[in-house]
């Protein structure tokens, strides 16, 4: 399984925790996603996520103006049923990790 494969399953609860602590727009959560290891996420590969992810009732969004005068950004906030994705994500990572951890342990 390559690197990719596995990342695609668990990008979606990492950019629901990214989106849980306040709005953000897309390339703010690339530069959160790289700040924090994940430096083979590229940009492009997000942008469907997050608007299936909407198309589900996960997130919502916002244009806002900036204060610079340049276009206009997409926000992205997490909606009550997000934050339900988000727990059952937390909960089967941490169960997922501890035995992958294990058996990883026993070699």
């Amino acid at each position: 399984m390559s690197s990719s494969q596995l990342l695609k399953g668990i990008l979606e609860g990492c950019l629901l925790s990214i989106i849980s602590k306040g709005e953000v727009y897309g390339y703010e959560m690339m530069e959160k996603l790289a700040s924090n290891g994940f430096r083979m996420v590229k940009e492009g590969s997000i942008y469907p996520l997050l608007l299936r992810m909407k198309k589900e009732g996960l997130v919502t969004t916002k244009q806002k103006e900036m204060p610079s005068g340049g276009p206009k950004r997409k926000y992205y906030y997490i909606t009550p049923k997000g934050e339900e994705e988000l727990e059952d994500f937390k909960h089967r990572w941490k169960e997922v990790s501890m035995s992958v951890n294990q058996l990883l342990g026993e070699e």
